[in-house]
C-alpha cells in the first residue's frame, strides 16, 4: 500500500504536469515528519513572495490528504531548501526583535506574516522568561507583537 506522503507527492506531480511546470517531488524524511521536496527548472516561481506558492500548494495537500495522517501530523512543502533558509531568517529576525524589545521596553509588531511564520518566532521566544508573543489582527493582516511581561518592564 502507498503511504499518505507518497500519494501526495504524486498529486503534486500530476498538478504540475497539468499546468506544465516543470518540477517534480521527492518524499523526505525531515525533523517534524515526512517532507515534500519540489525540484526543478521552475523551482523559482515556488520562493516568490516569501513562497507564498509554496504555502498555498502546503495548505492544498493538506486539505485534501491531512486527514489520512496520523494524530494530527501535517505534510510539508519544500523546495531548494526554502523552508530551512526562511526558518533561520525568522529566527534571526525574532532575536533581533526581543533585544530592542528588551532595550526599549516597547513592544515590537512585525508586518503581517503566515500562520507557520508567526509560529516560528512563538517557538523561538517561548523559552523567554521576560517577553510575550501574540498574534493581533485578522486574516491576511495578522502580525505578531513581542512585549515585555509586566514583572520585566523597565522603570521609567
Amino acid at each position: 500500500m502507498i503511504g499518505v506522503a507518497q500519494q501526495a507527492a504524486d498529486y503534486l506531480a500530476d498538478v504540475f504536469a497539468a499546468t506544465g511546470l516543470q518540477l517534480r517531488v521527492e518524499v523526505k524524511q525531515g525533523v517534524g515528519g515526512e517532507v515534500l521536496d519540489i525540484a526543478g527548472h521552475d523551482a523559482e516561481l515556488l520562493q516568490v513572495q516569501t513562497g507564498e506558492l509554496l504555502e498555498a500548494l502546503q495548505h492544498l495537500v493538506n486539505q485534501v490528504f491531512g486527514r489520512s495522517l496520523a494524530g494530527g501530523a501535517r505534510l510539508v512543502c519544500d523546495v531548494n531548501g526554502f523552508r530551512a533558509t526562511r526558518e533561520a531568517e525568522l529566527q534571526a529576525m525574532a532575536n533581533l526583535a526581543a533585544n530592542r524589545v528588551r532595550q526599549t521596553a516597547k513592544p515590537f509588531t512585525f508586518e503581517p506574516m503566515s500562520a507557520n511564520e508567526r509560529r516560528i518566532i512563538h517557538l523561538t521566544l517561548a523559552d523567554s522568561a521576560d517577553l510575550f508573543t501574540e498574534s493581533i489582527g485578522e486574516g491576511s493582516d495578522r502580525k505578531l507583537r513581542i512585549g515585555l511581561k509586566s514583572s520585566s518592564r523597565k522603570d521609567s
